[in-house]
């Protein structure tokens, strides 16, 4: 197996201004998956504490279908910067920003969103623009999530929204629990 994240709960939180109340709530959780290159990886996602089970449920159905995962590793990684997870394929959840373009907090400030596989399933705004810059949306290559992917449909039994449901943008890689 090969490990991407072993990072303890305090260098994961490292460089975080989240507050210690949502800090209490937060879970580091080891998860398997298959990647890219068809090898068994290890990663981690910080995650509110109440929805650990969804996730260690969700990614051990990830790893029985072989869904490809670029990477899961806690967004520290990236000096918090959102765009950089995206652009390098990374999958995380626990994130304290705003949410794009906005004043208000995003659910990932929480641990209550968790983004998968951004370059294949990216954000595309009304106006035409894709996040990560370079990605492509083709429900027809690996790693990518459609309405009928059994991932989002395992998603959406358990409570969360997807964001390819999302009136606009369309949010391909985005799941939220509120």
């Amino acid at each position: 197996m090969i490990i991407d994240s072993d990072y303890s709960f305090a260098e994961a939180i490292a460089g975080t201004n989240a507050p210690l109340e949502i800090i209490d709530r937060l879970s580091l959780l080891d998860v398997g998956y298959y990647s890219f290159d068809g090898l068994k990886h290890q990663g981690q996602i910080l995650i509110d504490q109440a929805l650990e089970d969804d996730i260690a449920d969700i990614f051990a159905l990830i790893e029985k279908l072989k869904f490809p995962i670029g990477k899961v590793i806690p967004i520290c990684a990236y000096a918090w910067h959102d765009g950089d997870s995206m652009a390098d394929n990374n999958s995380s959840a626990f994130n304290f920003r705003l949410i794009e373009g906005t004043s208000k907090l995003s659910l990932h400030s929480l641990g209550r969103a968790i983004d998968i596989n951004p370059l294949q399933n990216p954000v595309i705004y009304p106006s035409g623009l894709i996040a990560p810059a370079g990605a492509v949306y083709d429900p027809e290559k690996a790693g990518t999530l459609s309405a009928g992917h059994p991932v989002v449909k395992e998603f959406l039994k358990r409570g969360w929204r997807w964001g390819g449901n999302f009136e606009q943008p369309k949010d391909y890689h985005h799941f939220e629990k509120i």
